[in-house]
């Protein structure tokens, strides 16, 4: 089966940052011109996922997954099958709390239980972290630091997971430019208005000569 590509972008070949990324073009080394990164958070999810997954496979995309531990350890098989479909698997927590507003230890105790759950039950080991709702600190920073992940936003947020219509999330991700970090959601509640913004954006943004990578 395949395996998730190793990222290109490496802490090592990254300058310690203290804000969270938003473009491609802040990695290092740069990524290809034309490119563009979507991200998938809050899953994996028995229903939502898989459909995603069906969906990028359908338009040969390769995508991020930023992926709760809770939900790895409850479905273990759909957390490998993001992995085993060429996706980037990345941590995004063990419980999704806003971890701006957390002590120390609940900031540790989220971010490396999670580190460890989804390398176990992936292989694979996170390099990338989002926090919760943006929720970014000086502890946080530090935390995934010590893990060697790198802190991830985004630029193009359709707000999704609000459901404000097919139509809306569609403009605003068709209006992605080059470098662009897209995101979107396949857990944290119904999904369907997402899946079919997918569908219909997808290749809108292919026509504009875009090219999706994983991180």
């Amino acid at each position: 089966m395949p395996k998730p590509r190793p990222s290109p972008w490496t802490t090592e070949k990254l300058t310690a940052t203290k804000t969270p990324i938003r473009n491609l073009t802040e990695l290092v080394p740069p990524p290809p011109p034309r490119t563009i990164a979507l991200t998938i958070d809050d899953g994996p999810h028995p229903l939502w996922t898989p459909r995603v997954l069906d969906i990028l496979e359908e338009h040969d995309v390769k995508a991020t997954f930023f992926i709760i531990g809770q939900q790895v350890d409850e479905f273990p098989r759909i957390a490998r099958r993001i992995a085993d479909h060429g996706h980037q698997v990345c941590n995004h927590t063990m419980t999704h709390p806003i971890l701006s507003g957390v002590s120390a230890r609940v900031v540790k105790k989220e971010i490396v239980q999670a580190h460890h759950k989804i390398a176990d039950v992936t292989g694979v080991v996170p390099t990338f972290f989002r926090a919760p709702g943006g929720g970014w600190s000086k502890r946080v920073y530090e935390t995934i630091a010590e893990h060697g992940m790198l802190p991830i936003d985004w630029a193009v947020d359709p707000r999704d997971w609000e459901r404000p219509g097919v139509g809306a999330i569609r403009r605003t991700l068709v209006g992605s430019q080059a470098g662009n970090i897209l995101l979107c959601h396949d857990g944290g509640g119904e999904r369907s208005q997402t899946l079919a913004a997918l569908d219909q954006a997808i290749p809108r943004l292919k026509r504009k000569g875009l090219v999706f990578t994983a991180l």
